[in-house]
């Protein structure tokens, strides 16, 4: 693994672990899969992965060809050995840059044939060895490439806590803005919209983590966290004028489409987009585990910006303007009203949706209130605890 990638050039393990991902989707066809495979296994005997060669043989996504493994695993022995005969040579005649950089080495070699633990191990011994800040950063970002491709939360989490440990002794500003995309796709994939939307739009004029997906990809990312989470306001001002969004927008299918259709209000165009845009999302591995999460928020946001502009108005029209039938319209509306995600009431017998905002002011009153309440019972409880 490359600790940074070339411009449009994305780390080739990771390339691997979403074709590993698209074979297990139900979505994908049996011809596209019979690719996929072909793609792995190639993958895998060129960099001699054997680890990874046996667990898909046992899952069943590859056939196991035993002399195959005994090979692969024979290479991997032999090239353990000839690394460990340059490091004591290092030990035993050169400075402690060498001895570094042989270490390093190695720890390069068990990240490129997938044996996790040993690479995890074998970077701790050369973060021994290191003293330049820079430098041990690029270690963690190893760690963190690691542990996006195991989908290793706990790994990814604690390698951003060190690496944030690390910049407060110093490291570059290049550096520290790779980090805001790497905890940006972190966030993504634990669910935290709001803190991944902010550090993607931190890293659109600096974006240089070409190692994790390629600019377009990124901006897929920004554009579809931003939607669920800024206002009408900042949406606008971030995103929708953004000169680097718009410069790449055009080249992800359906997305332009999807987020201007919704700041301009053109709601039956917004649904065509939104509609074109969930394979992509369905077919994302760190979007997947949060499809229909995403799909209710949207619509959310879609639903409430459209009744923001009424104190009443008759379902027919609401369905006319998204393009789409009185029933779906009912059907939908009702769930998220009594999800408690919309603030309006059907009247089925007139056909009418009436909105009943919330006063801001008297919700934080009643907020205040019972916040109040629950607090002088605990110290009610206290008190009765200390007098016994």
């Amino acid at each position: 693994m490359d600790g940074g990638g070339e411009e449009g050039k994305q780390q080739p393990h990771l390339v691997l672990a979403h074709k590993l991902f698209l074979l297990s989707q139900p979505d994908v066809d049996d011809l596209a899969k019979v690719a996929l495979r072909d793609d792995v296994l190639a993958a895998v005997k060129s960099d001699d992965m054997a680890a990874l060669y046996e667990s898909l043989g046992a899952d069943g996504v590859l056939e196991t060809d035993a002399a195959l493994l005994a090979e692969m695993r024979g290479r991997i022995e032999e090239e353990t050995r000839k690394f460990d005969e340059k490091i004591a040579d290092a030990e035993e005649n050169l400075g402690e840059s060498e001895v570094r950089e042989a270490h390093l080495a190695k720890s390069l070699y068990f990240i490129r044939v997938g044996e996790k633990e040993k690479a995890l191990e074998q970077l701790k011994i050369t973060e021994g060895k290191t003293v330049a800040v820079g430098q041990k950063m690029d270690l963690v970002f190893y760690a963190l490439q690691i542990g996006l491709f195991h989908m290793d939360f706990d790994l990814i989490s604690k390698s951003i806590d060190k690496a944030k440990i690390l910049f407060e002794e110093g490291g570059d500003w290049e550096r520290k803005n790779r980090l805001k995309v790497y905890e940006g796709l972190y966030c993504m994939a634990t669910r935290d919209f709001k803190k991944a939307t902010s550090l993607f739009l931190d890293s659109i004029s600096t974006f240089t983590t070409y190692e994790l997906f390629p600019y377009d990809t990124f901006i897929f990312y920004t554009v579809l966290t931003s939607v669920i989470t800024l206002d009408r306001v900042s949406l606008k001002q971030k995103v929708v004028d953004a000169p680097e969004i718009l410069a790449v927008i055009g080249k992800v299918p359906h997305l332009s489409e999807f987020l201007n259709s919704l700041y301009n209000c053109q709601y039956k165009s917004f649904f065509v987009a939104f509609s074109g845009l969930t394979e992509q999302i369905k077919l994302d591995r760190y979007l997947q585990p949060h499809f229909r999460y995403f799909m209710r928020e949207v619509r959310t946001v879609v639903y409430s910006q459209f009744l923001e502009s009424y104190k009443s108005v008759t379902m027919e029209a609401m369905a006319v303007s998204f393009g789409v039938t009185v029933d779906f319209i009912d059907q939908e509306l009702s769930r998220f009203i009594a999800a408690g995600k919309l603030h309006c009431k059907i009247d089925k017998v007139a056909g009418v949706l009436e909105t009943n905002r919330p006063d801001s002011r008297n919700a934080f009153y009643q907020s205040t209130i019972k916040q109040g309440d629950f607090l002088l019972n605990r110290i009610q409880k206290l008190s009765r605890v200390i007098d016994l």
